[in-house]
């Protein structure tokens, strides 16, 4: 069975250039008013649609001003089980495992979005071109200390959080489908998860629009 276009479904199957401004853009940025809009990416590694959406459009919430107005959450888990002694068994297997217990970790280890997100995006890059061997390498090019990582997910610590991440998938309501799986102000955006901008941007209700909401390439629905 096939996966469907741009989806990782349930059935169980056996730049740093662009982000160093990206990263910046994260720093820079502040906030115009309380009520940003929430953005939650259910996925997993070693997912080439997770990896992909990623990658080529989640990034993109870090032109212009637009995480201004984005409280935006990374939930790594996806389709994994987890059994009745708490392990847990991964889609793409062990080697997804461990990517995910990393990427909770580097959550955990640096809780700001600064902090995480431009070594989760170094890893996604590196699974997105099949590279994800080399994850390790995402350390000495951010210049950040492996400690905190590797103490984390080589102890119990990194299974707790993935179970953490476990629950709250699997209570998601509505259930998830596939992953990714995109929600905006708790709505699951479904096969339209591309379009993840547009319903920011309509959702917005602060004083003053980010120009990323004001070009020609966003339509707001």
């Amino acid at each position: 069975m096939e996966f469907p276009a741009r989806l990782c479904s349930f059935v169980y199957v056996s730049y740093l250039l662009l982000f160093s401004s990206a990263s910046s853009s994260i720093a820079a940025t502040s906030d115009y008013c309380n009520d940003k809009v929430s953005l939650e990416l259910y996925y997993e590694s070693l997912c080439p649609y997770c990896a992909n959406f990623i990658v080529n459009y989640l990034v993109h919430l870090f032109d212009d001003d637009l995480i201004s107005i984005v409280d935006l959450r990374l939930v790594p888990y996806g389709n994994a089980r987890v059994g009745r002694n708490g392990s847990i068994t991964c889609q793409h297997g062990p080697a997804e495992c461990l990517l995910n217990t990393v990427e909770a970790c580097a959550i955990n280890a640096w809780p700001e979005l600064d902090g995480h997100f431009p070594f989760i995006y170094c890893i996604e890059s590196l699974a997105y071109k099949r590279k994800y061997t080399q994850w390790e390498s995402c350390f000495e090019k951010l210049g950040l200390d492996p400690k905190p990582i590797n103490d984390c997910y080589s102890t119990d610590l990194g299974n707790k959080l993935e179970l953490k991440y476990a629950a709250e998938t699997d209570n998601l309501q509505p259930p998830h489908n596939y992953v990714p799986w995109v929600v905006v102000d708790g709505k699951p955006l479904y096969e339209d998860y591309e379009n993840f901008i547009n319903y920011i941007c309509e959702a917005y209700r602060g004083p003053i629009l980010p120009s990323a909401c004001r070009t020609p390439s966003i339509s707001v629905i």
